[in-house]
């Protein structure tokens, strides 16, 4: 959802970008040291900051990039698990802004909307191995113009890879922990700078869920290599992935309340699910939907990118890359409400995927006197194919089904579709110099044609719809004040493609409700941004300040209707306009010695400016308060680091979040702890051993992670919360030969 905000950004900037981070784009490193982890965009006209691979090594080893940047203000990030990787439950938005309302990209590859019914992309956790991130960018606003995105109203983040520079070497850590977690690690680098060079790396990841039964595993291999021809810069990258996750149970106050935190599936408890199928219950449970039988996320992906980078002339640089991606993907649903055909009164319900895209995107960039000129290009093609099947269960007393592996032979399909996705957009951008003032003007536009063939229809459309905006301006400028500070400020505007899949967006309705869409000229959601700010960076303490405005239009709603177990078509329309005021600060001082301090907040101010008018009912949502947009974000860190020991505390407060569009109901804040302790050793390899301990959720604080994983309501209490991870330890022991 979007929001009106005005932010006022104070931050420190730890850090130069690491020697093995790869840019797309020139890095906005400040002038400091390599120990420091987080830069806040200096010389930049919009609000940006990077956050260096340092960050993501100081976490537990397998921790999510996502989890890494929610120190930076207005990011918030829900996971309920303790790395942020379980994908049913991550949860990112910024400035109020959700999850697929934001661009991704990784080495400029673009990576969709991350949704978890993934139609256009894949999650981050799945096109790289923690390990081998270099840099993580993030924009507050609406992003870079050239991000390779048509969805990124609310920011952009901006993944790029290692860029090995230290010659042969072979680097691993092995962790365990809570929930008997275990995990590997191993990359082969070769090469130096300004040679060839690149990695070889595979990880196996494989813990317990922390309740209930089951397990979360990846198996995840990448590599990556750049050879310099001439001038020129070839540059390859792929990367396998394999992932399943057995899910948590969504929940509602009430049954938290009834059940407590710790409630999950019945997995493995097979007798006590086909008991609750027939309607014998064991008290407290009371209902059908208080357990299913078991539940999960199962992705296999594979990505290959290959690109040129080359000189045309003094000046001029030419940048080109194509890539492929192949996903297959199931969610299971152990459901009650469909018999098996053989008398078991449940069977599982998946949702299927299959993503075939390929594409295109590149780059000229010329420096003519005071002006930079840039202009660029990206074009994909996506074949996108869904389903909705039935599988059913062996017999009353076996399963005969493994909801943590594929599932074969379907009993029943209830919708299969294939959808066809063309995406065409193109960037202009001139950046003036004069003097200590730096001015952007630039524009970008797109057009994307989205079609819905059936092959089984069921309850739902198809049909062809387009959305087009060829001119969405982005105007910025920075000053500079002197040596250490510089203001900024500036306008974008962007409009958001619709999406073409089954259960998100124009096509998850039925056909008539599609056709009054279409009648009615249903509009793509667009966002106006506006940014100011001001920057100080020295080497004691680098902050920035900042203020937006944001007013996010033609907001569409898909209204679901039941369970969120029953996969009923949503109902689509567009409902009006959503404004948001904020104010942003953090700071980060070095006392020296090794010793830093960081904070930061966030206020966000985000309220729906129309009610919601149905053909049955008016919903007087007018004034209300954005659905999971806390009004306040406060995060500190406390950390030291020597030739020896390191380590580090950080505390992470939250407001209250509404789960309802009338806010009638929420979550309560909550405040969570982590923490990083550890010893280096020389032991005649390459670099010293080191010994890691790290501790999430330190204070074992029972609270509600992701509010929505089913939707959010008018009003009322909502099977649609998620309870964050307990206490846990890990203790990683990583070595480089």
């Amino acid at each position: 959802m979007r929001k009106l905000s005005v932010t006022l950004l104070v931050g420190v900037a730890i850090g130069s970008v690491p020697a093995m981070a790869q840019q797309t784009t020139a890095p906005i490193a400040a002038d400091s040291d390599e120990t420091e982890i987080v830069v806040f965009g200096k010389g930049e006209t919009r609000q940006v900051q990077e956050v260096g691979n340092k960050e993501l090594l100081i976490l537990a080893p397998g921790t999510s990039p996502l989890k890494a940047i929610e120190k930076l203000p207005s990011v918030n990030f829900q996971s309920a698990d303790p790395f942020g990787t379980y994908e049913w439950s991550s949860r990112v938005s910024i400035r109020g802004f959700n999850q697929n309302q934001l661009g991704y990209t990784l080495d400029g590859i673009p990576l969709g909307d991350s949704s978890y019914g993934n139609n256009n992309g894949l999650h981050i956790g799945r096109a790289i191995i923690s390990d081998n991130i270099g840099v993580t960018r993030v924009s507050q606003g609406s992003g870079s113009i050239g991000t390779q995105a048509t969805n990124n109203l609310g920011g952009t983040l901006e993944f790029f890879s290692a860029d090995n520079s230290d010659g042969f070497g072979v680097d691993g850590n092995v962790t365990y922990g809570s929930s008997n977690t275990m995990r590997a690690f191993g990359r082969v680098n070769f090469g130096e700078a300004g040679g060839i060079r690149g990695f070889v790396s595979g990880v196996y990841h494989n813990a317990e869920k922390w309740k209930g039964g089951g397990d979360q595993r990846s198996t995840h291999l990448n590599a990556k290599a750049i050879v310099p021809v001439g001038e020129a810069e070839f540059d390859a990258y792929f990367s396998y992935s394999d992932r399943a996750e057995q899910d948590y149970q969504d929940l509602s106050l009430a049954m938290i309340k009834r059940l407590g935190y710790d409630h999950d599936n019945y997995f493995p408890d097979y007798a006590k699910a086909i008991a609750a199928a027939r309607g014998v219950f064991v008290a407290p449970i009371n209902n059908l939907d208080d357990s299913y039988y078991d539940a999960s996320g199962l992705r296999k992906d594979t990505l290959g990118a290959f690109g040129l980078t080359t000189p045309l002339a003094d000046g001029v640089t030419f940048k080109v890359k194509a890539y492929y991606h192949d996903n297959t993907g199931q969610g299971t649903w152990g459901t009650p409400y469909v018999a098996s055909p053989n008398g078991v009164p449940m069977s599982a319900r998946t949702t299927e995927y299959d993503i075939q895209r390929g594409g295109v995107f590149s780059s000229l960039n010329a420096q003519v006197g005071d002006h930079e000129i840039t202009v660029g290009g990206w074009y994909e093609h996506n074949d996108f194919t869904q389903a909705r099947r039935f599988y059913a269960y062996e017999s009353n007393t076996k399963p005969g089904l493994d909801h943590s592996k594929f599932l074969r032979n379907p009993f029943f399909t209830q919708w299969l579709f294939d959808f066809n996705t063309d995406t065409l957009q193109y960037y202009v951008q001139d950046k003036i110099s004069f003097g200590d003032l730096t001015v952007n003007l630039g524009w970008k536009g797109f057009q994307v044609n989205n079609e819905a063939n059936p092959r089984v229809k069921g309850s739902l459309s198809a049909g062809t719809i387009k959305s087009q905006d060829w001119f969405q301006p982005h105007v910025g400028a920075a000053f500079k004040l002197s040596n250490q500070a510089e203001v900024f400020g500036g306008f974008t505007q962007v409009t958001r493609a619709f999406v073409s899949s089954a259960t998100s967006g124009p096509f998850s309705t039925t056909q008539a409700g599609f056709d009054a869409l279409i009648a009615r000229g249903l509009k793509p959601e667009g966002s106006d941004t506006f940014e100011l700010g001001a920057r100080y960076n020295d080497n004691v303490f680098n902050g920035v300040i900042g203020v937006y405005y944001v007013n996010f239009r033609n907001r569409l709603l898909g209204v679901q209707t039941g369970a969120g177990i029953v996969g009923n078509p949503a109902i689509l329309q567009n409902v009006g306009s959503v404004r948001s005021i904020g104010f942003e600060a953090a700071g980060d001082v070095r006392l020296g010695g090794g010793m830093t301090l960081f904070a930061s907040y966030s206020y966000t101010g985000a309220t729906y400016q129309d009610n919601v008018v149905t053909p049955t009912a008016t919903i007087a949502i007018k004034g209300k308060d954005v659905v999971d947009t806390p009004k306040h974000l406060l995060r500190s860190e406390v950390a030291y680091d020597s030739d020896t020991f390191f380590g580090r505390l950080g505390a992470n407060y939250m407001s209250k979040r509404y789960f309802t569009y009338l806010n009638d109901q929420s979550v309560p804040a909550r405040v969570l702890f982590d923490a990083t302790l550890g010893y280096r050793f020389d032991a005649g390899m390459r670099v010293p051993l080191e010994l890691q301990l790290n501790a999430t959720n330190l204070l074992d604080k029972k609270y509600v992670s992701t509010i929505g994983s089913n939707g959010f309501g008018n009003s009322g209490d909502n099977q649609t919360l998620l309870a964050g991870a307990p206490q846990q330890f890990f203790v990683t022991l990583k070595a480089g030969f």
